[in-house]
C-alpha cells in the first residue's frame, strides 16, 4: 500500500527551498566541517504536487477534458494536420535540429533504405498510371496481340517478371518470417501461462529466516555486505543513490559502501567527494574510488573495485546504478534467501519507475519492462532458476562471482555475461517480484534508442563469444537448449529480425508484389493478441495497447541494426553510452529521504546548507531555464515512414482494408519518431 501524502513535509520542504535560494544571494564564509543537506532533485516541488490526492470531481473533470481533447482531435483533422505540419516544419527549420543516422555502418543501411524508397515511389507512380488506364480490371499479357503502346507492353512485362521471378522468393521469405513469428508468439504464450500459474498458486521464493524490524543486538548474525554504486558524470542523481544506500537498515560495521566514480567532469567529482565525506562524518563506512583510466567502462570499474584486498572480508555484494534508490529494508529483504541455499548465487529484485507517467515514451517503456520483470524474469526464476542479471538492484554471492571469472569487459552487457557464466558453473538465481527498487526511465527518444542499442548489440556479442562454452559445459542438455535457442536465438536474434523484416520490408513489398501474400491474421490478429499478452502485467496501460504495438514495430529498426552490429562486430558495437538521467523522485521518496537524513544525523553535527551545495542548487535551477532543447531528425525512421505511407496508398488501390490501416498508422508512427515528436527532447 502506498504511503499517504505528507502535507507537513511538503510545507517544510517548500520553505526550506525558499530559504536556500535567498541564502544563495548572500556571501557566506566557507566552513570546512559543515554537514550538508541537498534536496534529492531540483524539481522536487513538481513531483510533490503530482502526488496530491484528487477528489472524484477533480478526476471527472480531468477525464472529461481528456475526452474532449480526443474528440476534437478526430473531429477536426484539419487542425490536427496543421499542428503536425507546423511542428515538422519547425523541426527542419530550427538551427538546433540535427540529422542522425548515428553510426558509420548505419549510413550504409540508410542508403539501402533510401534506394528502397525511390523504387517504391516509382512503383507507386507506375501503379497509379495503370489504375487510371483501367489495367487493374484486365491486366495486359505479354502474349496478347491487343497491346497498343509501349507503356502497356512495359507494364505487361512487369506483371510477368513480378509473378514469375520476384514474388516466389518474396513468398518464401515471408513464410520463413511467419514461422519465426509463430514460434516467438508461442514462446510468449508459454511465458504468460507460467505467469498465470504463479499467480493462481501464489508461488514465490521462501526464505528460511527473516530479520526483524530494527537492528538485533547480535551484530554477528548479519553477514558482511559490500555495496557498490558505479557512476559516471551522474550530476543529477548521485546524491539520491548514495543517500538511499547509506541509510540501509543494516549494522554499519557489517556494511561497506563503495562509490565507484568514473566521471571525467571535475565538478561532478568534487560534488560526489563532498557527498561521500558528508556520510563519512555521519559514521557510515563509505569509500570514494576514482580511476584515472576508464578502461572497460562499467565492468572495468566493478572489476577494479573487486580487486581490493579488503573485499575478501565480505560475503555478498549489492549493486545499484546511480539512478536507483533502494528502500531502507532492501538488504533485510534479500539476504535471508541466501541462508541455507549454498548454491544460490544471485538475488534479483524488481524495478519500479518514478517517472512512468511522464510522457508517452515512458508509459510504453513501462509496459515492456513490466512484462520483462513480472513474466520473463519471474517465470524463468521459478521454473529454471536462471535469468539474465539486470546489472543493478541485485545481490551477488561474492564466491559465485569469483567462481565464474568475475567481471569481464568483452561485451557491453557485462551483467548478462556474468549471469550466463555463473549459470554454466551451476549457480542458481532467485527473482523477488515483491521487493521493488525505484529508478528512472529515459524520457527522450535519443536516450532510449541508445540504451536499446546497447541492450540488443551486447547479447549478440555474448552469444558469439560463449556459444562453444555452452556446448562444452557440464550443465544438462535442457539448460543448453534453453540458453542457445530460447535465451539467445529466439528472444535476442529472431525477434528483432522478423519484426523488422516482416513489418518494415516484406509488408510494403507485398503491396507492390501482390502475388506474394501476407495474410491478414499475421498483420493484425496475432500481433494484437501478442500485445494483449504483453500488457497483462500492466493492466492500467491497456488504453495504450495500439500505440505500444506500433511503437514496438518502429523500434525494430534500432533493435535490428544493433543485433546485426553485435553479431558481426560492425561499427561501434562496443560503444558504451551512459543513459541520460534527470533525477526524478516521487513524493514518497522525498519523505523517506528527509526522514533518513534526520535518523542519520550525528549528535555533534548541525543541519545546515553548505555554500557549495546552495551554489550547485542555484546552478541547476538556472540551467533549467537557459538550456536549449535539441531536436533530432532520424533519417532511417523518416524514410521508412514514407515507404510505409506509399505502400498504404498502393494497398488503397487494391482495396485491402486491414493492410491499408496498418500501413497508414505504422507510417505515421515512424513519421512521429523520425521527427522526434515522441518523448521529451534532450537539452544541450
Amino acid at each position: 500500500m502506498s504511503r499517504p501524502p505528507n502535507q507537513e513535509f511538503q510545507e517544510w520542504w517548500n520553505s526550506q527551498r525558499e530559504e536556500e535560494l535567498l541564502l544563495s544571494d548572500k556571501p557566506q564564509k566557507p566552513r570546512p566541517h559543515l554537514t550538508v543537506e541537498i534536496p534529492p532533485t531540483p524539481t522536487a516541488d513538481h513531483f510533490i504536487e503530482k502526488g496530491r490526492p484528487r477528489t472524484i470531481r477533480q478526476l471527472s473533470h480531468v477525464f472529461l477534458l481528456k475526452f474532449q481533447q480526443l474528440v476534437s482531435f478526430f473531429t477536426n483533422p484539419n487542425n490536427a494536420f496543421n499542428s503536425f505540419y507546423n511542428t515538422a516544419r519547425r523541426r527542419f527549420n530550427t538551427p538546433e535540429t540535427t540529422f542522425l543516422y548515428a553510426r558509420p555502418y548505419e549510413f550504409r543501411l540508410y542508403r539501402v533504405i533510401k534506394v528502397f524508397f525511390v523504387i517504391v515511389v516509382l512503383l507507386l507512380v507506375f501503379e497509379l498510371l495503370a489504375y487510371l488506364k483501367g489495367w487493374h480490371f484486365s491486366p495486359p499479357s505479354v502474349e496478347s496481340w491487343e497491346i497498343q503502346d509501349f507503356v502497356e507492353l512495359f507494364y505487361a512485362y512487369w506483371l510477368h517478371i513480378r509473378a514469375n521471378y520476384l514474388a516466389p522468393p518474396l513468398q518464401q521469405l515471408t513464410n520463413v518470417c511467419i514461422v519465426m513469428f509463430l514460434v516467438q508468439s508461442f514462446d510468449r504464450l508459454i511465458l504468460v501461462l507460467g505467469f498465470v500459474w504463479i499467480k493462481i498458486w501464489r508461488i514465490k521464493p521462501v526464505a528460511e529466516m527473516e530479520y526483524k524490524h530494527g537492528l538485533d543486538e547480535n551484530v554477528e548474525a548479519y553477514p558482511m555486505v559490500l555495496v557498490q554504486i558505479p557512476m559516471c558524470n551522474e550530476r543529477e542523481v548521485y546524491h539520491q543513490s548514495i543517500a538511499s544506500v547509506c541509510v540501509q537498515d543494516w549494522p554499519r560495521e557489517r556494511m561497506l559502501v563503495q562509490v565507484l566514480d568514473d566521471s571525467d567532469d571535475m565538478d561532478v567529482q568534487d560534488l560526489i567527494k563532498e557527498e561521500v565525506l558528508k556520510w563519512q562524518h555521519r559514521g557510515v563506512n563509505i569509500l570514494y574510488r576514482h580511476r584515472l583510466v576508464r578502461t572497460g567502462y562499467k565492468s572495468g570499474n566493478l572489476r577494479s573495485a573487486m580487486s581490493c584486498d579488503y573485499v575478501k572480508d565480505y560475503e555478498f555484494v549489492a549493486l545499484f546504478d546511480a539512478d536507483f534508490q533502494p528502500p531502507p529494508d532492501f538488504l533485510k529483504k534479500t539476504l535471508p534467501y541466501f541462508k541455507g541455499n549454498d548454491d544460490l548465487g544471485l538475488v534479483q529484485t524488481r524495478w519500479t519507475f518514478v517517472n512512468r507517467d511522464e510522457n508517452l515514451l515512458t508509459r510504453l517503456q513501462y509496459i515492456n519492462l513490466s512484462f520483462h520483470f513480472e513474466v520473463e524474469q519471474q517465470v524463468n526464476g521459478v521454473f529454471i532458476n536462471f535469468f539474465g542479471f539486470n546489472g543493478t538492484a541485485g545481490v551477488w554471492r561474492i564466491k559465485a562471482l569469483e567462481d565464474c571469472g568475475g567481471w569481464m569487459d568483452r561485451t557491453t552487457v557485462e551483467d548478462m555475461d556474468v549471469a550466463v557464466r555463473a549459470h554454466l558453473c551451476g549457480w542458481k538465481f532467485i527473482f523477488l517480484n515483491d521487493v521493488k527498487c525505484p529508478c528512472e526511465l529515459p524520457e527522450s527518444y535519443e536516450a532510449y534508442m541508445k540504451q536499446q542499442y546497447r541492450w540488443h548489440s551486447g547479447p549478440m556479442q555474448l552469444f558469439r563469444l560463449c556459444f562453444l562454452d555452452v556446448i562444452r559445459s557440464k550443465v544438462s542438455l535442457f539448460k543448453k537448449i534453453n540458453l542457445i535457442f530460447t535465451f539467445f536465438l529466439l528472444r535476442k536474434l529472431i525477434l528483432p529480425f522478423y519484426s523488422f523484416t516482416l513489418f518494415c520490408i516484406i509488408l510494403p513489398l507485398t503491396m507492390f508484389l501482390p502475388e506474394a501474400e501476407l495474410p491478414a491474421w499475421v498483420v493484425c490478429y496475432i500481433p494484437g493478441l501478442v500485445s494483449i499478452l504483453n500488457i497483462l502485467p500492466a493492466p492500467h496501460s491497456f488504453p495504450f495497447i495500439v500505440p505500444y504495438l506500433l511503437f514496438e514495430n518502429t523500434m525494430s529498426v534500432t533493435k535490428f541494426t544493433a543485433m546485426i552490429s553485435g553479431l558481426f562486430q560492425l561499427g561501434s558495437s562496443y560503444e558504451w553510452i551512459v543513459t541520460k538521467k534527470l533525477g526524478r523522485s516521487s513524493e514518497t521518496d522525498l519523505v523517506s529521504f528527509a526522514e533518513s537524513q534526520e535518523q542519520a544525523e550525528s549528535p555533534g553535527l548541525h543541519k545546515s546548507s553548505s555554500e557549495s551545495d546552495i551554489t550547485e542548487l542555484t546552478k541547476l535551477e538556472l540551467a533549467k531555464k537557459t538550456q536549449r532543447k535539441k531536436n533530432h531528425i532520424y533519417r532511417k525512421e523518416l524514410t521508412l515512414a514514407f515507404i510505409l505511407l506509399a505502400a498504404s496508398a498502393r494497398s488503397l488501390l487494391s482495396a485491402q482494408g486491414i493492410h491499408f490501416y496498418f500501413l497508414l498508422f505504422q507510417g505515421f508512427t515512424f513519421l512521429a519518431v523520425g521527427l522526434d515528436l515522441i518523448g521529451q527532447q534532450q537539452v544541450s
